[in-house]
């Protein structure tokens, strides 16, 4: 377009995939925060909020001057990383103490949340890459967000709200996994992993709403022990899924940086979450697992940023 800037016309050639940048740094800066590694935490999610920021203008931007093409967009799994990575952002911000901030994140994704997961489950086709799982990480993000908010304000109604969310989410995963193309594993340019990511975020749900139960009686002992048995199988399942792409990888390498490669870091940097979580929450022996996860997945961010800041520095200068 005539007079548009040349970073104007980069950020308009962002994919709707792009969002899973925020999504991987978001988390990456909970996990360091959950090891104990505050500074390092913060600053990622400095990192973090910028690149919200800006692709939430442009979102905006779409919408308001290209209606047809945000429509499109809108129907393409990546479309949810918008709702997972604000939530992934409020449960860090709830954490700062930053209450009222987490609670007006939780409000726009639930927004964005039913319109967006309709368009996606709508246009979902078999066979389809890992993004189809995106459905699930977005409403599980929601449940993290919703118990994060019920534990730390008090209030039962987000509880309640989070489990009824993290029982859809498992349902979708379920659906995704039903359209995914499992020759992805060796093809793929980095969302397949996706399919490990979700569970991920899943177990980590869970262990927010075991959490959030513990002594102020939410759920009965029943409910309380099949909530705390299904976040152990679907922290094990993620780790399972864990193995299975690392294996994967080795043996069909991919080291060409794709913006696909996002959705690598973000199941890594959540599944390190999702292990010392639940290891705190289900009172199991994590024996550093979470933290070792923790550090490969910095070091997978700090690869793919890398990338990222090259690719954007060649197609800048190929603008101007």
């Amino acid at each position: 377009m005539p007079g548009t800037s040349p970073l104007r016309a980069w950020l308009a050639q962002r994919p709707p995939a792009a969002g899973a940048a925020v999504m991987a740094t978001g988390i990456v800066s909970v996990a360091l925060h959950l090891a104990g590694y505050e500074l390092l935490s913060r600053v990622i999610l400095a990192v973090a909020c910028f690149a919200w920021l800006t692709l939430a203008a442009d979102f905006v931007l779409r919408l308001l001057g290209d209606r047809s093409r945000w429509i499109k967009d809108a129907g393409a799994p990546g479309a949810l990383t918008a709702v997972a990575a604000t939530t992934v952002l409020g449960t860090r911000f709830s954490a700062l103490g930053w209450q009222t901030l987490a609670e007006a994140l939780l409000a726009l994704a639930f927004v964005l949340w039913p319109g967006l997961l309709v368009l996606v489950v709508r246009n979902s086709r078999r066979p389809m890459p890992g993004a189809v799982f995106l459905s699930c990480v977005a409403t599980e993000g929601l449940a993290v967000l919703a118990a994060t908010l019920a534990k730390t304000q008090g209030v039962a109604w987000p509880a309640y709200a989070a489990l009824v969310l993290f029982w859809i989410g498992l349902a979708l995963y379920v659906f995704a996994l039903c359209c995914f193309d499992l020759r992805q594993l060796l093809e793929g340019h980095g969302d397949h992993w996706i399919a490990g990511g979700a569970l991920a975020i899943s177990a980590l749900a869970g262990a927010r709403l075991v959490t959030v139960g513990s002594g102020r009686y939410l759920w009965d002992g029943d409910d309380s022990g099949v909530l705390r048995t299904v976040t152990l199988a679907l922290l094990v399942l993620d780790l399972c899924w864990y193995a299975v792409l690392v294996v994967a990888e080795l043996v069909r390498p991919r080291p060409r940086y794709d913006v696909r490669r996002w959705s690598t870091v973000f199941p890594m940097g959540m599944t390190a979450a999702a292990t010392m979580s639940v290891a705190t929450a289900a009172n199991v022996p994590s024996w550093g697992l979470g933290e070792v996860l923790m550090w490969i997945a910095v070091a997978a961010w700090l690869a793919v940023a890398a990338g990222a800041v090259l690719e954007a520095r060649t197609e800048l200068r190929a603008l101007r």
